[in-house]
């Protein structure tokens, strides 16, 4: 008996050069295709707040404190807190506002004590300290020829 010779199966290559060339091309359609996502941005709004300004502003130059003899503080004609309060809550508050806008307006926050002759010392120790508390530095005596 003659052996046959056995015939070994030719292996089967695939050629994978077309398969990457497609690949890369499908992905280069898609970058080139796809829209690129926009960051989000700031919406431009004007807030209500604080502006300092360039040049300076016309405000009122100072603001005058009157101390009348029951204790009560009248900041420009506009009565404030009670006559026993002694921290003055509303009068710092304003005078807080006062020295926003001053600096905003680039000028000097000026405040003129006023007090009656009658008025105890405290009550006008008790202003004073709401003025150091608000920041306002300049802060003057009238005297009694200013009434």
């Amino acid at each position: 008996m003659r052996r046959r010779k056995q015939r070994r199966a030719a292996s089967v290559e695939m050629n994978m050069t077309p398969m990457i060339d497609m690949v890369f091309l499908l992905l280069v359609f898609f970058m080139v295709s796809a829209k690129p996502v926009e960051p989000e941005r700031d919406i431009p709004m004007g807030l209500p707040g604080q502006v300092a300004q360039e040049e300076t502003v016309d405000i009122p130059d100072e603001a005058r404190v009157i101390i009348e003899p029951s204790g009560q503080v009248v900041l420009n004609e506009q009565a404030l807190d009670t006559p026993g309060s002694v921290g003055l809550p509303e009068l710092r508050a304003v005078l807080e506002r006062f020295r926003l806008a001053a600096e905003n307006a680039k000028s000097e926050a000026l405040v003129t004590l006023a007090p009656h002759d009658e008025v105890p010392h405290q009550r006008l120790v008790d202003v004073l300290n709401a003025c150091a508390e608000a920041g306002i530095r300049g802060v003057t005596l009238a005297g009694a020829s200013d009434e």
